[in-house]
């Protein structure tokens, strides 16, 4: 059985998830429906709005679920535009690839214009440029990743909030990768919108939450009945928000992993003095490493770990079967963008497993260069 090092596309689920997600299946009923099942089935809906908001320190009325992550920050950038009078969309250029589509779309749909920020070489968004493009006229909205999917690195979201409401303006954090792996505030952080995914954290997928402070305005995207107090329409995944819940209620321990990843990394550089691991001195998620050998597809490495029996990726889980170079690690300004790995641990991850994982990238990177220098005479 492979060795499993890409959590950060998808996360196992938790024992809690998995029976929370049994239970209700066998219970069924539609949680619109006014019998005892449709109740039941109801009650479950709402005690995991409850555990999801808890979890960010949310108030339950303030959480609307949704199918995932991207449907929740389709419906935050979409959803906030017309509503609220935003001329200006800002987002970072090192962001999800939902974000940035549906960025281009609410501009393109609302009339608004829209800015891509800029990043520095460490994967944070340049705080000179934001305080640029805050000033441009009429209400913006900016919306940026708490800690990214491929590098890991954090943004500073606090000190993003505090200009972007001095200028007026709203704030959407997607935090997927985020909650429920270390603890997360969304008051403390400033956000008026928060985007969370469940089986980011150990519930399934299909079941994803945009918390929207009370106040800020929001058009649904999806009309048709009244659920989700008419913010998002369709009968909601029951069985998957259950999971959700239980995960959010039950999550599991990550600390471990920063020490795991810390450990890798030093191992690769002091095998391959050669790899590069971007984003190393910043402030990163604690269990994740993206980083590779220059002239070395990352699909290529990609697949001979694979073959090796260790599940990594070569980016986001999003844009699995591409092969294009990272538009994160471009915006980072990294000089071989496409020749990179992402490996992400999970609170499971054994010290035996990484130490293997080290001496087989440690084998394909020596063998990689060899070939180099053969080439070359």
């Amino acid at each position: 059985m492979a060795v499993y090092l890409d959590h950060n596309a998808t996360t196992p689920p938790l024992p809690a998830a998995r029976a929370a997600l049994a239970e209700a299946l066998e219970a069924g009923g539609n949680p619109s429906s006014v019998h005892e099942a449709g109740r039941a089935a109801r009650r479950r809906v709402e005690a995991a709005r409850a555990a999801v908001a808890e979890l960010v320190c949310a108030f339950p009325a303030e959480l609307i679920f949704t199918s995932g992550g991207s449907e929740a920050n389709a419906l935050a950038l979409r959803g906030a535009v017309a509503a609220n009078g935003v001329k200006t969309i800002i987002a970072s250029a090192t962001a999800h690839e939902s974000i940035l589509a549906n960025a281009m779309d609410a501009a393109a749909a609302g009339g608004a214009r829209l800015m891509h920020l800029p990043a520095t070489s460490e994967g944070s968004i340049d705080l000179a440029a934001l305080e640029t493009a805050l000033a441009v006229e009429g209400p913006t909205l900016v919306s940026v990743l708490l800690a990214n999917n491929e590098t890991g690195v954090f943004q500073p979201v606090k000190d993003i909030a505090v200009r972007v409401h001095a200028a007026g303006g709203l704030l959407h954090v997607d935090a997927a990768q985020v909650a429920g792996r270390i603890p997360v505030n969304m008051r403390e952080l400033g956000a008026d919108m928060l985007t969370l995914s469940a089986h980011k954290m150990g519930g399934v997928t299909g079941a994803g939450a945009l918390v929207v402070v009370d106040g800020v305005k929001l058009d649904r995207q999806i009309a048709g009945g009244g659920q989700e107090l008419g913010r998002r329409a369709g009968t909601e995944n029951v069985a998957a928000i259950a999971a959700f819940g239980a995960a959010a209620a039950d999550h599991a321990d990550w600390t471990k992993t920063a020490a795991l990843r810390d450990r890798m990394e030093a191992a690769l550089i002091a095998a391959v003095p050669e790899a590069v691991i971007h984003g190393r001195d910043a402030h990163r998620l604690p269990n994740t490493s993206m980083f590779g050998l220059a002239g070395v597809a990352g699909e290529t490495q990609m697949m001979a770990m694979d073959l090796a029996g260790f599940a990594v990726s070569s980016g986001a889980a999003c844009s699995s079967g591409k092969v294009k170079a990272s538009h994160v690690l471009t915006a980072m300004g990294a000089s071989h963008p496409g020749d990179a790995i992402r490996v992400s641990l999970g609170p499971d991850t054994l010290e035996a497993e990484i130490d293997g994982f080290v001496a087989v990238w440690t084998r394909f990177a020596k063998a990689a260069l060899a070939r180099r220098v053969a080439e070359a005479a």
